[in-house]
């Protein structure tokens, strides 16, 4: 009984220790807020770019608790200008409950309340960026939304950007298949002319925003080292995981001498180049009917309107998932993919080269730890998202980033001819 009441009280210590923790965390982030609002006006979001005064209308995110991964995300896909704009010309979605949740709320895990919108808390996330009014945005009921309706994400340890961005975009397809008063989103989707050539690619379902930008199509092609036999199937796709090779693992840093630099085209080409599979991946021969040796190529059958490139950075060795650091070079412009085409004869001059939008970098060694920041361009110009800071910077400032999730987008006109 003395023990309970000891375990009791820590309990009651650490939870007085956290709310203590939080209130102070807010309490000096309005005093800041605060200061800023009265020692600046326009003038604290003035820059000089080229020799002439700009705006900064770039609104940061809070961090509410080791959410960088989250806001990374977040700035990264708003600044994807065809998807961002889509979701900010949805009209508001109504709850039933005629409010959203409230400051602070998403703590309580409340049970009782389903009537929770991604869709639309994204949707106003979105707006709140961009707009020049505030330095920073709190996006408390998106975090809210996503501990209701994505379990894995509860709390407030480090989680993987990749894995979030992986959630966010498939509870976004399905709630958008499930429509809001009566309408389905999907249906806004086939009235949107901009979005509805080529976009096949289904996943789980009818065509939304999310497989109409992201989709792609892989085809798998397996060869049974027996008989010969080849069994093909193709996968739809919103991003590809690309190993770091091997051979590039033990380099850390950019102006390393010893050894060849690690390229995106060498990650390309490990992800797509012909593969025998090892014992543990024995291929079930229908012809041989039974488990045989085998191997395996993929081709892509359908390139999406952004390309999504996850560098495959954190691996499992016995015990401990660690991270690899290299630095992989990657083409700001021009990154060409028709060599990894299924039927590249069929594809136009331009449709296979894409230019980076935005990019997600990992800080720090473990995915339990560290920071997560975000480089994007926004109308020509390349800042740097770092929760609630904001900072204009160049392009040899990204070229130098460790990438992690890269966002490349169609090139749709004719500028320049550089290529990967």
């Amino acid at each position: 009984c003395d023990f309970n009441d000891t375990k009791l009280g820590l309990v009651q210590k650490v939870r007085e220790h956290l709310q203590n923790l939080e209130n102070s965390a807010f309490t000096s982030d309005r005093h800041r807020k605060r200061k800023l609002l009265e020692n600046s006006s326009m003038n604290s979001k003035l820059l000089k770019v080229n020799g002439s005064t700009t705006a900064l209308c770039a609104t940061g995110l809070r961090n509410l608790g080791n959410t960088c991964f989250m806001n990374a995300i977040l700035q990264s896909l708003s600044n994807i200008q065809q998807f961002c704009c889509y979701f900010k010309e949805l009209p508001a979605v109504e709850l039933r409950n005629g409010k959203t949740a409230g400051r602070r709320t998403y703590h309580t895990r409340s049970q009782g309340d389903n009537n929770v919108s991604l869709v639309e808390e994204f949707r106003k996330t979105l707006c709140a960026l961009w707009q020049g009014s505030q330095t920073a945005f709190s996006p408390e009921s998106l975090f809210y939304v996503v501990w209701k309706i994505m379990p894995n994400f509860r709390g407030y340890q480090q989680q993987d950007a990749h894995e979030f961005m992986r959630y966010l975009l498939d509870h976004l397809h399905l709630e958008l298949q499930g429509g809001f008063n009566g309408v389905s989103r999907s249906v806004i989707l086939q009235e949107n002319s901009s979005l509805t050539a080529s976009s096949k690619c289904c996943i789980n379902g009818a065509s939304t925003v999310v497989t109409a930008i992201f989709g792609g199509i892989l085809q798998n092609e397996v060869n049974c080292l027996i008989c010969g036999t080849e069994s093909r199937k193709f996968d739809p796709f919103l991003d590809l995981s690309l190993d770091i090779p091997s051979q590039f693992r033990n380099k850390r840093t950019k102006n390393q001498e010893n050894g060849p630099m690690c390229t995106l085209r060498d990650c390309l080409r490990s992800f797509t180049d012909l593969e025998e599979l090892d014992e543990t991946e024995l291929y079930m021969c229908h012809k041989c009917k039974k488990k045989q040796k085998s191997t395996k190529k993929f081709w892509i059958q359908k390139l999406p309107k952004v390309l999504c490139l996850h560098l495959k950075r954190f691996h499992w060795t016995a015990y401990l998932r660690n991270k690899v650091d290299t630095y992989v070079e990657f083409p700001l412009r021009g990154l060409d993919m028709k060599c990894y085409l299924l039927e590249p004869e069929n594809s136009g001059p331009e449709s296979c080269l894409y230019d980076l939008a935005a990019v997600v970098v990992h800080h720090g060694s473990g995915v339990g730890s560290g920071h997560y920041t975000a480089y994007a361009a926004h109308e020509g110009r390349w800042f740097h998202f770092n929760d609630s800071t904001v900072t204009l910077t160049d392009e040899e400032t990204v070229v130098k980033a460790k990438a992690y999730i890269l966002f490349y987008v169609e090139r749709q006109a004719k500028s320049g001819s550089d290529k990967l």
